[in-house]
């Protein structure tokens, strides 16, 4: 059953607090240039595991004033430093900070920061251990390298848009988790952290070229491997992709949903135990794909019978495979969720703790997202470049210049 008790309320730090350093990742320097979500993501994870993450935010956004949201968790645990790149100062200040920098992230398309005068070269040659981690959706070469795009396009092109939906329906959108997330942001911290292991053991650093197609292609590896041993299906119709009766989600009395993932034989049968249908003999032979339709169309006549927290009542937490389906509003407050302290309560807020999880190192609290600018504007970059080597009197030259906001 789904708890409506509040989620435990952890303290965070305030916004004038320096994020504190705690996690595998502690005593790692990055620079993260500013973009749109994969490389904020990217920043995001290894911040939460105690990277020193530093945040190059755009002079323009900060002279206008920031009118993002406050909240923004992919923000979180990080330095920030707003840089006009326009200006040959602030581009001496990014080549400074990158040479007391373990990695680098930037989500720029093919090109740019080489016309910046920081491309992998430049930097390279200031510090030789640098990880420069590029994060694109088409890749560094190719015919569409440099073609705009966004991740429903990426996924689409990498095969794994077409598998995901109902039978006889168009492509289902799984919100932007395959391409810019799972395949973007999460692989360039994969290959970010590979690098400085390199780095460290080589002394020699490297460029990271992740591309989104390439990302969303290895998620799919298995389908790829299916669909040419002709193994896979039309779309809706497999094991997977709710084709099958015993892995599928089903509306219960109150017009909320299950999930059902009873894909062994012991668990189906658990399952069937449960709600009644043991004896039913249309269920015996549970991977003969003829039978599906119909098994689907009595179970979604049994699930239909009782509310969501009813079938939470009889089935969750057996050996059936079964979960309520949660909005995200609803998921902080499982009582799960709540015991494992899966999310922390910031300002009334909701945000997943820092994962995975490290005996030896634990991840600390991340501090709050602070915006582009000075301190009075909820920024901190003054803070944030003291912190990286520079005294007060260069950051109030480069703030008299405009190089620096």
């Amino acid at each position: 059953m789904v708890s409506q008790a509040s989620p435990s309320v952890t303290p965070a730090s305030s916004p004038d607090d320096a994020p504190v350093r705690s996690g595998p990742l502690a005593g790692v320097r990055v620079v993260e240039f500013v973009g749109l979500g994969p490389g904020p993501f990217c920043g995001m994870l290894l911040a939460d595991l105690g990277a020193d993450v530093l945040r190059l935010d755009r002079a323009d956004t900060a002279r206008k004033g920031f009118n993002g949201p406050s909240r923004n968790p992919m923000n979180r645990g990080k330095r920030s430093a707003a840089l006009d790149l326009k200006s040959p100062d602030g581009i001496a200040v990014a080549l400074r900070l990158i040479g007391e920098a373990d990695a680098l992230i930037e989500p720029f398309r093919p090109g740019v920061m080489e016309r910046l005068g920081l491309g992998p070269d430049v930097c390279l040659e200031r510090n030789p251990k640098l990880v420069y981690g590029r994060l694109t959706g088409w890749g560094q070469e190719g015919p569409l390298a440099k073609a705009a795009g966004h991740d429903i396009d990426y996924i689409a092109l990498a095969g794994m848009l077409e598998p995901i939906g109902r039978e006889g329906q168009p492509p289902s959108i799984p919100l932007n988790l395959v391409g810019d997330f799972g395949g973007g942001g999460l692989l360039l911290a994969y290959g970010l952290v590979s690098a400085l292991l390199s780095a460290a053991r080589t002394g020699r650093g490297q460029v990271v070229d992740a591309a989104m197609i390439d990302g969303a292609a290895a998620l799919g590896a298995t389908w790829f491997t299916m669909a040419a041993s002709g193994g896979l299906g039309p779309r809706g119709t497999n094991l997977l992709d709710g084709g099958a009766p015993f892995y599928d989600v089903y509306e219960t009395a109150d017009a909320k949903f299950v999930a059902v993932g009873s894909i062994e034989p012991h668990f189906w049968a658990e399952l069937l135990r449960r709600i009644g249908l043991a004896d039913d003999p249309a269920f015996e032979k549970q991977y003969d794909r003829t039978a599906w339709p119909a098994m689907k169309a009595r179970l979604a006549e049994v699930f239909a019978t009782r509310t969501r927290d009813a079938w939470c009542e009889l089935l969750e937490g057996t050996d059936s495979c079964f979960a309520p389906v949660l909005a995200p509003l609803e998921a902080p407050a499982h009582p799960h969720h709540v015991a494992r302290g899966t999310f922390h309560d910031v300002d009334g807020l909701p945000e997943p703790a820092p994962a995975p999880r490290f005996g030896g190192t634990p991840a600390g609290i991340p501090a709050r997202p602070v915006n582009p600018g000075p301190a009075a504007d909820g920024g901190d970059t003054d803070a944030a470049l003291a912190a990286w080597g520079l005294d007060a009197d260069e950051i109030g030259g480069l703030r008299a210049s405009g190089a620096v906001v």
